[in-house]
């Protein structure tokens, strides 16, 4: 059976102080007042019922995020105790799919991103699905198709076509590259953004783990095993902390193309990253002087190509004579930087934590 993963465990430190530890940043209202993960939940339902959806998450979130998702059935969260990184969010939910389901095809696709139009995002998943039944052993991920030569991002380079699927054979997992390497790679039209997002069967991705992170495997199986018993939830706890951090990429696909194994879907989508404060204001309203906003209560005179964001509509923004900058207002914290300093707001978060500890964050 065909069933859906939304991993939702990030923090999004670079968007602070609108992410915070409490309400992590996939739960911000991005786009017509609904959250990154409420996007990512609808784009799923449109190939997989409600019942067949799960959502891995932190423990400590699970009553914001069942809040923030009324249709997710409460037993569907799986709540990591702490991160492990994407090797081991991806494994989780592979260990409990496959003891209720021995036959299990899963797709897993992040809570950080705006993709539209849906309805590509829905046929190329039902593509990476059709590659799955032919082929069970393959682990299939998607390509975007990148506009430009982005550095920030991995690439996928890929191969020859596989048959009349749809799908190419993966070559090489490129990481983040220089400006004129990543030039080339959208130049030579072989390369593909890495979209993060995957499908395959929950025994091959465990099978996978057990050749090449055996000791997650292991821990992992003592969790599949648990599930469903007295012992879940204790076995969890004392199991999950002690995983290796790694993520899948390095930990799973990097191997796997070099066994061949790995095919690609290109994804031809407009596909947003919301990762920053640019990139948020990419999903706001724009004002007739090319300010991105999303405060109900704001004056500015002669500011322009600014982002203004205020959670407190008691409480007025103003500003004269600024452009380029980013001012984040809500109850405990004002923020205020240049656009182009945007990267610079995880650092910044390290010197309020070592200051003031955790209560800003």
């Amino acid at each position: 059976m065909e069933y859906g993963v939304i991993m939702a465990g990030g923090l999004g430190t670079r968007l602070w102080p609108l992410s915070r530890q409490k309400f992590p940043k996939q739960l911000l209202p991005v786009k017509k007042g609904k959250s990154l993960l409420q996007l990512s939940f609808e784009r799923l339902l449109g190939i997989i019922p409600a019942e067949r959806i799960f959502v891995c998450t932190a423990e400590a979130h699970r009553q914001v995020v069942l809040d923030n998702l009324p249709q997710l059935p409460p037993e569907n969260l799986l709540g990591e105790p702490e991160p492990r990184d994407t090797a081991n969010a991806v494994g989780f939910p592979a260990a409990v799919l496959h003891k209720k389901d021995k036959d299990a095809v899963f797709a897993v696709i992040t809570a950080d991103h705006v993709i539209e139009p849906v309805e590509t995002f829905q046929k190329c998943m039902r593509t990476a699905f059709d590659v799955i039944a032919t082929s069970p052993k393959t682990l299939v991920t998607f390509g975007i198709v990148p506009t430009h030569g982005h550095t920030g991002l991995g690439y996928i380079q890929r191969g020859e076509p596989l048959d009349a699927t749809g799908a190419y054979q993966v070559l090489a997992f490129k990481e983040k590259p220089d400006k004129p390497t990543a030039d080339r790679y959208v130049e030579s039209g072989r390369f593909y953004w890495n979209s993060g997002m995957f499908v395959w069967r929950a025994d091959t991705v465990l099978e996978q783990l057990a050749a090449d992170l055996p000791q997650s495997y292991q821990g992992l199986k003592k969790i599949g095993d648990a599930w469903g018993t007295a012992d879940q939830q204790k076995v969890v706890a004392e199991v999950y902390p002690r995983l290796p951090k790694i993520s899948i990429d390095y930990a799973v696909m990097e191997p796997a193309s070099q066994r061949k194994v790995v095919s690609v879907v290109e994804m031809p989508v407009n596909w947003l990253d919301v990762g920053s404060y640019p990139a948020l204001a990419e999903t706001l309203d724009v004002d007739n002087q090319e300010n991105s906003v999303d405060a109900e209560t704001m004056t500015v005179l002669d500011s322009d190509g600014n982002i203004i964001v205020s959670r407190d509509p008691e409480h007025l923004v103003t500003c004269i004579g600024v452009s380029d900058m980013i001012i984040i207002h809500t109850k405990e914290v004002t923020m205020v930087c240049p656009k182009s300093e945007s990267q610079r707001v995880k650092e910044l978060v390290a010197k309020v934590k070592e200051k003031y500890g955790e209560k800003y964050l």
